[in-house]
């Protein structure tokens, strides 16, 4: 896999217009990320048109429902033949593997993957306002092995968690990672970040870049900068 292949930019816009205007000025990305906010402007016509353009797609709709109704939302996605689809993990074992085994039965190549915890929820977050008696590396890991318990493909994580699930997890475990910010870009609302590099080099699989890419003036050139600092630790 190339460099360039393990970085996925999500089409955060509010219209399927706006997201082949983006589209068009990164014609080298090969893999975008479809989150709610486009999902539900455009429905599965965005689907269709990044797969017409041979173009790898992460659906990030982050199930959370009793086990029946992802279950069926499974069904209902695998039409479109997504490569990865998202479920929260605190939907549980059951609803994991319900979700799991009717997402196989009508698209087996599309791999779910379970979110263990936002990369917007801080350690405070999550022990004063969410009441987890659990650390928060503590807490993602023991999220990581419900979902690989369950036969999901992976997890999303942020970056500082890695090292931790890639150890414990094996290396079968898919990891993907939001909240990624170079240095020289700003970290957001993003509270568990680290580098690129420091993210591939920790055991990371794909990278979600988002603003460092899209927000700044010119994304091709942004997009760009990040293959070369990832291609320099390969070398």
């Amino acid at each position: 896999m190339s460099v360039a292949d393990r970085i996925i930019v999500p089409l955060d816009v509010p219209s399927t217009a706006q997201a082949i205007a983006l589209m068009e000025q990164l014609p080298q990305v090969s893999f975008w990320k479809v989150g709610l906010e486009l999902f539900v402007h455009s429905g599965g016509e965005i689907l269709t048109l990044l797969k017409s353009r041979q173009k790898r797609v992460f659906l990030d709709l982050k199930f959370h429902d009793i086990p029946n109704t992802v279950a069926a939302a499974c069904r209902s996605v695998a039409g479109w033949e997504v490569d990865l689809l998202t479920i929260h993990a605190t939907v549980g074992k059951t609803g994991l593997k319900a979700a799991h085994t009717a997402l196989q039965a009508q698209s087996p190549k599309t791999q779910l993957i379970a979110v263990t915890l936002l990369t917007s929820i801080s350690a405070r977050q999550l022990a004063l306002e969410l009441k987890v008696p659990l650390e928060l590396p503590e807490y993602t890991l023991q999220m990581a092995l419900l979902a690989q318990e369950s036969g999901l493909s992976g997890v999303v994580c942020s970056p500082q968690e890695v090292a931790t699930l890639r150890r414990v997890c094996g290396e079968d475990l898919l990891l993907v990672c939001p909240g990624v910010r170079p240095t020289w870009a700003d970290a957001g609302d993003q509270k568990r970040t680290l580098t690129p590099v420091e993210a591939v080099t920790a055991g990371a699989d794909y990278l979600v870049m988002g603003r460092p890419i899209t927000a700044t003036s010119d994304p091709g050139t942004a997009f760009e900068r990040i293959c070369e600092e990832l291609t320099a630790i390969q070398s």
